[in-house]
């Protein structure tokens, strides 16, 4: 956390004002451990695989919610005590809906704001483990109520192939409850309105109606390709527009 400076000895009321908030501010914040060096998974780093479907889920889920209250993050620390050497949860993709993204550099639950409505995990060979073993415990203590893990791998993780796994959040337990596979391989997110569906390196979404959820630029391709159509059908040329 950076130390604040003196400005000079003559400030204005206003100037004094400002100052005596952001001290305020900065004297509720914790400077949480993890925040300024890396944990065990951050050493592990990411291989391509892992890193495309990241990022490929967030532009996805950003298009998603264009418009809503809502702030989608990639690997962002979730913290929930003020033990400033807590070590925090920082799933590959988490959905918090009802507020607007910010530039933070970590969440902790109950004071920057709520907890994510929906968190995804992107399994590799170091943490699948941890992802369906001990994540759906430590994602419903903070309040957590859809947990998604996706094995992209060319080679599926598990034995038996299988790739997608899903919970939900029982609030009379506060534990979360395994969803079983829908008999087309598929999840239904509550909160996203859309089936998680396998295909391999990628995990799609699909709403009710069976139409793929695109990332803005694939949106705006169809929209081009689908007004370029029509002009051809009107005998118009849309390269020469």
């Amino acid at each position: 956390m950076k130390k604040m400076g003196h400005r000079g000895n003559v400030v204005s009321e206003g100037s004094h004002t400002r100052e005596s908030a952001m001290t305020e501010r900065l004297e509720h914040e914790i400077a949480y451990y993890y925040d300024f060096h890396p944990t065990e998974e951050d050493l592990m780093g990411e291989t391509v695989v892992h890193d495309v479907l990241g990022r490929y889920l967030t532009d996805v889920l950003t298009a998603l919610f264009d418009g809503q209250m809502c702030a989608v993050y990639h690997n962002l620390n979730f913290y929930y005590t003020p033990n400033w050497k807590e070590h925090p949860l920082a799933p590959d993709i988490a959905v918090i809906k009802g507020v607007d993204f910010r530039y933070v550099r970590s969440w902790r639950v109950g004071k920057t704001g709520p907890a994510p409505q929906v968190v995804l995990e992107v399994a590799s060979e170091e943490t699948w483990k941890k992802d369906l073993d001990e994540k759906p415990m430590k994602y419903a203590l903070i309040g957590v109520q859809e947990y998604f893990a996706y094995d992209p791998n060319e080679q599926p993780l598990l034995r038996d192939g299988q790739r997608l796994f899903g919970w939900r959040l029982d609030r009379a337990t506060r534990s979360m409850r395994a969803l079983p596979l829908d008999p087309q391989g598929r999840l239904w997110s509550l909160h996203l309105e859309s089936f998680l569906v396998p295909d391999k390196k990628y995990l799609r979404l699909y709403d009710s109606n069976g139409q793929l959820r695109l990332t803005q630029a694939e949106a705006e391709k169809q929209r081009a390709d689908a007004l370029a159509e029509k002009l051809r059908s009107l005998g118009m040329d849309p390269d020469q527009i």
